[in-house]
């Protein structure tokens, strides 16, 4: 059987370059995903993400970086996340992640699968709404507080 993944799209109705830049970029990633990135991605190297649950961060590697087209990364605990930037009708850009490679056994892979489509799905709703209308609607942020409390509950 082979290992699930998380797969999700969203049409943004701004230029790839836009898109793409979003995710390249600490001060962009940080109006819609992360609390900190410690700099910008770059092909080869490894740069730390802050991720807005307190204490959640990945080290980051950018095993590709295609300008306006494709961004491939590697995370610290063996996963690895592709961002893919279409070129759709009216200037807009379908962007695909595709999240991969989840460890454990075939039940915690799938659980670990369905848990970052549902990530994955919320950052870019997020990204939709920053970009298209200028503001965070905080969804990130209030998923990362029911993460938070659900860990301190145990």
């Amino acid at each position: 059987m082979p290992s699930p993944a998380a797969k999700v799209s969203m049409l943004i109705r701004c230029p790839p370059a836009k898109c793409f830049e979003a995710f390249v970029s600490p001060e962009l990633l940080t109006k819609f995903w992360l609390s900190r990135a410690s700099g910008p991605l770059e092909p080869g190297k490894t740069v730390t993400w802050e991720f807005m649950v307190p204490g959640a961060s990945a080290k980051t590697y950018v095993e590709e970086l295609l300008r306006d087209r494709r961004i491939r990364i590697s995370w610290d605990d063996g996963t690895k996340v592709s961002f893919v930037f279409e070129p759709y009708s009216d200037g807009g850009t379908k962007v695909e992640v595709i999240n991969e490679g989840f460890p454990g056994g075939a039940e915690e892979a799938m659980e670990a699968a369905l848990e970052a489509t549902q990530g994955f799905t919320i950052v870019l709703c997020e990204l939709k709404a920053t970009l298209e209308h200028g503001r965070s609607l905080g969804l990130v942020k209030d998923k990362a507080l029911l993460i938070e409390a659900k860990h301190a509950a145990g």
